[in-house]
């Protein structure tokens, strides 16, 4: 078993870097904005991490989007998938040697290879999803064709902690995730301060383990098996009642846990609706935390086919509906009468500054 308790000592430095690309940021991109002609002969490209892209999450967020633009463009997109770190570099390569215009790789994980391989390719496009690509921390991107496709998740996951604590009967919520690195603990800092936020306005003491702000359990990757199940069987063994799994995957085996549990756990899931992508857990999930991936890679995509390409940072926000919380669905009759409206006042308060969510990105 590999669960493991270890500090965020990468969120500190990745925070450093990208506080100084926020200035330069894009806006939100909007479906089919940019303009001009496709170039028939452009080949658009993707690396997965090792999810793979039907790991129901970020990975298969990431294909659905370079697939939707490579349909309007009319062209082919080429895909290749990870199964371990070693495969990032060649995967990359054999990317550059069939051709590809833009190539866009998936996660933190691949930061240092895909800036090797950008510095090697000048010519190329590419964009990186959940990393500023500024391994040297120096406050710029690595190279110049590199686009960061970032997501605030805090703010959404604030409203999902909220919401748990909210929803809670035990008084006692969980999360824990694949890798501590910022794109994972990102989820589980919103996370907390949602629960905590929900304590000091209501009045209420729930407890949120598996994270403390600095601390928590990871399983050390993003493979749904035995590490990810036994991290959530922990949680479960200590009263919790609603579960965050952040990580791709691993929240099916979290989804076999609460299941075995026999008692009422509701879960929550990250990046895509859940919801909506895996109907085998729908009748477990409270909500899902959003983030935009399809739509900032499709907006990207299509705007380096036309010759457009921006390598300005995007970071989804509430504010731009980069981020977002998913509807209840089946729970919306469980949850209290009130609280979509709280959600969404507490939303707009976001929003506006009046309620301050943290995180990597903004510290």
């Amino acid at each position: 078993m590999t669960i493991t308790i270890r500090k965020a000592a990468v969120g500190g430095l990745a925070a450093l870097s990208v506080a100084a690309l926020l200035s330069a940021c894009a806006s939100a991109p909007e479906t089919g904005s940019s303009s001009g002609a496709a170039k028939s002969d452009f080949i658009p490209c993707m690396v997965s991490d090792s999810g793979g892209f039907d790991d129901k999450s970020f990975n298969q967020l990431g294909y659905e989007g370079i697939q939707k633009a490579a349909k309007e463009l009319g062209v082919k997109a080429i895909t290749v998938e990870s199964s371990a770190e070693t495969d990032y570099a060649p995967n990359l390569k054999s990317l550059v040697d069939q051709g590809c215009n833009l190539i866009v790789t998936v996660g933190f994980n691949l930061s240092a290879a895909t800036v090797e391989s950008a510095k090697a390719n000048p010519d190329i496009d590419y964009a990186i999803i959940d990393d500023a690509a500024d391994n040297d921390f120096d406050g710029k991107v690595d190279a110049p064709n590199i686009k960061p496709i970032l997501s605030n998740t805090a703010q959404a996951a604030f409203l999902a902690g909220y919401a748990a604590a909210d929803y809670s009967k035990t008084g006692v919520v969980g999360t824990f995730g694949g890798m501590n690195i910022p794109p994972v603990s990102i989820f589980m800092d919103g996370f907390k301060q949602g629960v905590d936020y929900h304590n000091t306005e209501l009045g209420t003491s729930v407890k949120t383990l598996g994270w403390d702000g600095k601390d928590g359990v990871f399983t050390g990757g993003f493979a749904a098996g035995t590490d990810a199940q036994n991290a959530a069987q922990g949680l479960i063994d200590q009263n919790v009642d609603v579960l965050l799994p952040v990580g791709g995957p691993i929240y099916q085996s979290a989804a076999a846990a609460i299941k075995s549990a026999g008692r009422d756990i509701a879960l929550i899931g990250v990046d895509a609706d859940v919801y909506e992508t895996d109907p085998s857990v729908a009748d477990l999930l409270l909500t899902s935390i959003r983030k935009a991936i399809d739509v900032g890679v499709y907006d990207t995509v299509v705007a380096s086919g036309k010759g457009n390409f921006d390598p300005s940072p995007f970071i989804g926000t509430l504010d731009n509906n980069g981020v977002g919380l998913a509807p209840f669905h089946d729970f919306e009759s469980k949850v209290k009468s009130d609280l979509q409206s709280r959600i969404d006042k507490l939303k707009a308060s976001i929003i506006d500054g009046s309620v301050k969510v943290t995180s990597y990105l903004d510290q």
